[in-house]
């Protein structure tokens, strides 16, 4: 049995690298102008950059839009942790 069930659908539309809007974000774990954690619908997300800014966050329908230099999106597995407590698991590893 998946324990895992997604609900919806999710879209992302990145133009020129410059900004990245995406639906299905249920909320931003941490941020900062090189990284943004995500939870969404789909999975886990990890947008990293340069410059990054939040320029939209609609928590009601799940909207995001992000401008910035963007230079990788990955889905990760597993639980997400801000970024202040995977800095302390690496040093205690």
């Amino acid at each position: 049995m998946n324990d895992s069930i997604t609900f919806g659908s999710q879209e992302i539309k990145m133009i020129d690298r410059s900004s990245i809007s995406l639906t299905g974000v249920s909320k931003i774990v941490s941020f900062d102008d090189e990284e943004f954690l995500m939870e969404s619908n789909m999975g886990n997300i990890r947008l990293l950059g340069e410059s990054l800014e939040l320029l939209k966050l609609d928590t009601n329908e799940g909207n995001v839009k992000i401008k910035g230099k963007i230079n990788s999106f990955t889905y990760l597995d597993g639980k997400l942790k801000n970024k202040e407590e995977s800095m302390i698991a690496k040093l205690f590893k």
